[in-house]
């Protein structure tokens, strides 16, 4: 990762983490899971709720963690609202390969910014961190 790509992945992390967007639990969800990291702590809750054609209509979260769970998480329901939960999934794969370095996303424009965290790669450790919220948001449209 050259310096200019990390300074802008520092400064987007401590964004998101200092000023979560859509944090806090939603009026009414249809969907909510709970994640947590036991090895570091981090704590997640996702909220969710869709609206009559399938799609996330509302998303949010709460919980504590490193600056990378919450920024992931952050950036995550700014994605993912307004779209279905089969794109969400797809959309989780592409993450997860992105943060554990096996791949390349198939869709990256739909990952955005996400696409920073690509630097957790190097960081075995703090890909659990990235991936919690994601994987909260899929146990909650899993129990729907």
């Amino acid at each position: 990762m050259n310096d200019e790509l990390r300074e802008l992945y520092q400064q987007v992390i401590l964004d998101h983490s200092r000023k979560p967007r859509n944090y806090g639990a939603l009026d009414q969800p249809c969907c909510h899971a709970h994640g947590d990291n036991p090895s570091c702590g981090d704590e997640i809750d996702v909220y969710a709720r869709l609206g009559g054609d399938g799609r996330v209509e509302a998303v949010g979260f709460t919980g504590q963690g490193c600056a990378i769970s919450q920024a992931s998480a952050s950036m995550m329901t700014q994605k993912v609202r307004g779209q279905s939960p089969s794109t969400v999934r797809a959309m989780m794969e592409d993450f997860r390969r992105i943060v554990t370095g096996e791949g390349v996303a198939e869709n990256g424009d739909a990952l955005g910014e996400l696409q920073l965290l690509e630097g957790v790669q190097h960081f075995p450790q703090r890909v659990k961190c990235a991936m919690l919220a994601w994987r909260a948001l899929d146990a909650a449209l899993e129990g729907k």
